[in-house]
């Protein structure tokens, strides 16, 4: 959206007493008020997003962070996410005093526009969530949150994940959305952290079957493998709570087969089944694609039971 929304005021029209405000955003120049045009962002993408002589990174990050909002999925996606995640976490472009301003931005953007479905308001929160888990995977590699940022952008993201109301996956014209595999992205990142606890291991866990549960649609946009990317981070961690995550599938397992209870079974009851097979029949998969472990070897056998069982 840049800064100033979708683009530039192009008229304002006076027809029948009514101002009708037109609003339209370029397609190759678009700038913010003071920013630079398109093009300058697509040159930078050209050169391996190296930052041009002379220029600050972490202005020019500000500057790419006031796009994640808009509507065009070239300057929100292609360039703007694209630029901060790479100077982020592959070229480190930027301090830890940046970081951490950038991260109490996006957090606070997660909650501009909650609640509210359909909208563009969403495009800020998702793609908030997708750099914070930029920097999540920064701290993997080399630690700036601290316990207390950590325990925050947690937090955050189990709240975010559970109040988040648009689901929408993706747009013809708009390009990725995708809030609810985001979410899942930063917290597959935060349940990698050493600060993450036995504890954490059962509230993101739980959060996940809640959301999958409270979804009222199955997902059809990848979210469920994006899920069980977290389940699998969480089962090859040295402190996995196997006797939590039994517990869990169990607890799943029961919750689900409610919905041959009645026939023909409720729309909802049956989307959650179908979210939580799928998530499940992934989870096995992403365990199979990370070194074997003692831990994800039991993880795996309760899962797998759970599908015998379907």
């Amino acid at each position: 959206m840049g800064r100033t929304g979708s683009g530039r005021l192009l008229a304002i029209l006076c027809c029948v007493g009514i101002v009708c405000v037109s609003e339209a955003r370029g397609q190759g120049t678009t700038t913010g008020q003071s920013g630079h045009d398109r093009e300058y962002w697509r040159q930078i993408a050209k050169n391996h997003y190296a930052v041009p002589p002379g220029q600050d990174a972490f202005s020019l990050a500000r500057e790419l962070s006031g796009y994640l909002g808009s509507p065009d999925p070239e300057l929100r996606d292609d360039l703007a996410y694209s630029m901060l995640a790479t100077w982020i976490v592959r070229q480190k472009k930027l301090s830890v005093e940046q970081l951490v301003t950038l991260l109490d931005e996006w957090q606070a953007n997660l909650r501009i526009g909650i609640g509210e479905t359909g909208t563009d308001s969403i495009f800020k929160r998702a793609f908030s969530a997708l750099c914070l888990a930029a920097l999540a995977e920064r701290d993997l590699k080399e630690t700036f949150l601290g316990e207390n940022r950590f325990r925050t952008l947690l937090n955050g993201a189990l709240t975010y994940l559970g109040d988040e109301h648009d689901l929408r996956g993706f747009d013809a014209k708009k390009g990725w959305i995708h809030a609810t595999a985001h979410t899942a992205d930063l917290l597959a990142a935060l349940a990698e952290n050493k600060f993450f606890t036995k504890q954490d291991q059962e509230r993101v866990l739980k959060a996940i079957t809640q959301r999958l549960a409270s979804a009222s649609e199955i997902f059809s946009y990848g979210e469920q493998d994006r899920f069980a990317n977290v389940a699998a981070a969480i089962a090859s961690r040295d402190d996995f709570d196997s006797d939590g995550w039994r517990s869990w599938v169990v607890e799943m397992d029961k919750e689900d087969r409610v919905v041959w209870q009645e026939s023909p079974p409720r729309v909802q009851a049956l989307a959650r089944y179908e979210n939580d097979s799928y998530f499940m029949q992934a989870t096995v998969a992403q365990m199979a694609l990370r070194a074997p472990s003692s831990s994800s070897a039991v993880a795996q056998k309760a899962v797998l039971e759970l599908l015998r069982r379907r």
